[in-house]
């Protein structure tokens, strides 16, 4: 097994092999590929942290770091980092390559001069890299001394919301692609119409595109053909939704007013695709 940094003639075997690994794991289909396709153009990418890992000379593993940031209590931004997408073939997972590569990429990144790791990922995996739980985000201090107990809000990088930004680039850039069938499956992260909120379980849950094939990001009562079926702004669609407060609480420990329900959804509704940056 080695690891050395990627170069030029690998960029498309290893865009597959992050398809490859990522499909239907935390929902249908995957992101991740188009992601690492666009930000090695990007200027928080760090082509020095941009690694492969190969046994028997293929390519089984990558992981690549780019530059984030903190916004501090008193609205100040402070310096860090992230890494991801890390991808590992699904040949070879669950076999503890992961965790060498990474471990190997976070010495590379300490010797940098890296002094804060801040990402979101699975704590059950991460833990046994040195992360621990922050707030609802994964940190680690590279250097000790580097973060010094503040107070702030993590920022992913704006390059790792690309597929969502530029959604017709997204998929002209799939379809280059051999055609993989997507999945809801046990185990992915809850997936919930990105208009609404509405939760997404099936494909029966789902919208349409407009030649008729299944829609995952939106429900079906928010889109269908390819278009949305309400013309409306994220405020106009929180007040509709409020009208339902009484079946939300169905499902919920503590029921909830029209009015905690707004401020609930205020505070989700801009992380939605269709409301993000607007």
């Amino acid at each position: 097994m080695t690891i050395r940094l990627e170069e030029k003639k690998d960029w498309r075997e290893v865009e597959n092999l992050t398809r490859e690994a990522f499909w239907n794991v935390y929902k249908p289909g995957c992101l991740e590929h188009y992601v690492l396709n666009r930000y090695r153009s990007n200027p928080d990418f760090i082509p020095e942290l941009d690694y492969v890992m190969e046994e028997d000379g293929k390519i089984i593993g990558h992981v690549m770091f780019s530059k984030a940031e903190i916004v501090l209590d008193d609205g100040t931004k402070f310096p860090s980092w992230t890494f991801g997408p890390i991808s590992i073939h699904p040949d070879y997972k669950r076999k503890g390559y992961g965790l060498k590569l990474l471990q190997y990429a976070l010495d590379k990144a300490r010797r940098m001069g890296i002094g804060l790791l801040c990402m979101e990922g699975n704590i059950d995996f991460y833990k046994h890299a040195g992360f621990d739980l922050a707030s609802y985000f994964l940190a680690q201090e590279l250097i000790p001394g580097y973060w010094s107990g503040r107070e702030g809000t993590y920022c992913p990088p704006a390059g790792y919301f690309v597929a969502d930004t530029d959604p017709a680039g997204f998929e002209a850039y799939e379809a280059t692609f051999p055609a993989k069938e997507k999945a809801f499956l046990p185990g992915q992260l809850p997936q919930f119409c990105q208009s609404c909120g509405m939760p997404l379980t099936s494909e029966e849950d789902c919208g349409t595109n407009a030649d008729g094939s299944i829609n995952y990001d939106y429900c079906k009562y928010c889109y269908a053909d390819g278009h949305f079926l309400q013309e409306m702004t994220m405020d106009q669609m929180i007040e509709h939704c409020a009208q339902f407060v009484d079946e939300v609480n169905k499902n919920m420990p503590k029921p909830m007013t029209r009015d905690e329900y707004k401020q609930m959804m205020y505070g989700f509704f801009p992380m939605l695709k269709r409301w993000r940056n607007k």
